[in-house]
């Protein structure tokens, strides 16, 4: 029996580029030709994303693609967790509906847990080589103290913890009682993971097209005070 990926996709007025991010993840080939389970999870979007995903799926009816939708908006967190919980694959994989990450890269992150060496795997920004886009300096740098912070309590040295792509063998995943709906779910789950006897943690290095404000990115100076909160309330 062949293995299936679940790519988790929450969106959140992502109108202008859910079909591209879609029409990545539908070219890349899997290592081991492991099949692909999208669930796009749209948090009560206020724009044309859910029309453009149900049309997008009119087109692509190959694609094994599940839609759930809140009726409220719950945050990024929330989203995340109904798709875990319906989630049906061995592994699983969270994808932002923008294009800062690039799927093809999948197979980078799967190549350790394909291995037997890893259970869950982390993307990194910050180590490698791959093309990386020149933006914020002081996000940058409060996504590094972040990490920093997160490492103190969890005892891993982690250089991107606040990194969209993690990937965990799914049982893992599927296990954690997760509590955070908006940006902490990134130190939450990190924090759980962590305590996890016997987990082996892997970093991969990725490549990171980041957005600016104007392009429609989210996160705030805000979302980093609830990080730390996070961090100090898990790790202790």
């Amino acid at each position: 029996m062949s293995e299936k990926l679940s790519i988790i996709i929450p969106v959140y007025n992502e109108e202008n580029t859910i079909h591209f991010i879609l029409d990545k993840i539908k070219d890349v080939k899997l290592l081991n030709n492991i099949s692909k389970e999208i669930i796009i999870v749209d948090d009560c979007s206020s724009d044309n994303s859910l029309i453009n995903i149900h049309k997008y799926l009119l087109n692509n009816n190959d694609l094994n693609i599940i839609i759930l939708k809140h009726e409220i908006n719950k945050g990024k967190g929330a989203a995340l967790h109904t798709g875990i919980n319906k989630a049906t694959g061995d592994i699983l994989i969270i994808q932002d509906a923008d294009l800062e990450y690039d799927p093809q890269e999948y197979n980078i992150l799967l190549k350790p847990i394909l291995d037997g060496i890893a259970d869950v795997v982390y993307g990194s920004r910050f180590m490698g080589g791959k093309p990386h886009r020149v933006l914020f300096f002081w996000h940058s740098i409060g996504n590094k103290f972040l990490t920093f912070l997160s490492n103190m309590f969890t005892n891993l040295n982690l250089t991107d913890m606040e990194t969209c792509y993690k990937m965990f063998k799914n049982e893992i995943i599927q296990n954690l009682k997760l509590n955070e709906t908006r940006f902490g779910f990134e130190p939450e789950v990190t924090a759980k993971i962590s305590k996890i006897k016997g987990i082996r943690i892997y970093e991969v290095g990725i490549s990171y097209y980041g957005r600016t404000f104007e392009e429609g990115k989210k996160i705030s100076w805000k979302d980093g005070f609830r990080a730390i909160y996070c961090i100090l309330k898990y790790g202790i």
